[in-house]
């Protein structure tokens, strides 16, 4: 269990968030105790990473079997050219050192399954999912609701993006569960159907706008402030610069 008091020099170092009166010294302190696994340290990983290491999140899991390669350097910024053929999750762990030493890495050099996700998640107290296939979400997602852990999941492509939070096993203000993903999308789509970004391309800087709404909700949750996505899905074109919300509901 990490001590909860906040140091001198964490005082100093989350002093715009202490003088929030939404976060304060306790929110500060539900920060730093506070465990978020973050699923894949790429284009959303990235940001969220970063984020919520600089906010003081006493520990960060990072899961991802890849390494850092050229092509990633566009959209991943967390990495860089000297880190290329590293492991991501050692070249994500040695950069949020350098942001925030105070952090806890723990890496998971492996890729989400439907099998190891249920173990991983139990460990944590927030899910932030940043993976680029319907496979690995499903997984989360279904562990995540298993586990009773809420959950922060984002896709993007192109130009455009979308997040939302899960937590289907509480129910709402109506009275009625909360929806879970396959509530959202009952199955995945077609193989082929949604290129990758390999394919179809990606602006880099879309990856920071989801990936930093991400690390947004995953503070709302960890801190009991404001009111999280859940039940809504956050949609942003960002050749419009336009933002719009879908409600849904359980099934």
């Amino acid at each position: 269990m990490i001590d909860a008091a906040l140091t001198d020099e964490e005082l100093e170092r989350y002093a715009r968030h202490i003088v929030l009166p939404e976060i304060g010294g306790p929110g500060q302190q539900k920060l730093k105790r506070s465990r978020v696994l973050v699923i894949g340290a790429g284009g959303l990983g990235a940001p969220v990473l970063e984020y919520l290491a600089a906010a003081g999140v006493g520990t960060l899991g990072i899961v991802d079997d890849d390494t850092v390669s050229l092509s990633n350097l566009q959209r991943q910024v967390i990495h860089g050219s000297d880190t290329i053929g590293m492991a991501k999750t050692d070249s994500a762990a040695a950069a949020i050192m350098r942001i925030n030493p105070n952090v806890t890495v723990e890496s998971h050099r492996l890729r989400l399954t439907a099998e190891n996700a249920p173990a991983l998640v139990a460990r944590y107290d927030v899910v932030v999912d940043g993976s680029d296939n319907f496979e690995t979400r499903y997984a989360a997602a279904d562990a995540c609701a298993g586990e009773k852990k809420p959950l922060v999941t984002a896709a993007v492509g192109r130009f455009d993006g979308s997040v939302t939070v899960l937590k289907p096993f509480e129910t709402g203000a109506d009275g009625k569960r909360n929806p879970s993903y396959r509530d959202l999308f009952p199955e995945a789509p077609p193989e082929g159907l949604v290129p990758s970004c390999a394919v179809a391309g990606i602006v880099g800087a879309l990856t920071g706008v989801i990936g930093t709404l991400e690390a947004m909700e995953a503070i709302k949750l960890i801190t009991g402030i404001g009111e999280p996505l859940i039940g809504r899905l956050l949609l942003y074109d960002g050749l419009t610069a336009r933002f719009d919300t879908i409600r849904y509901k359980a099934v």
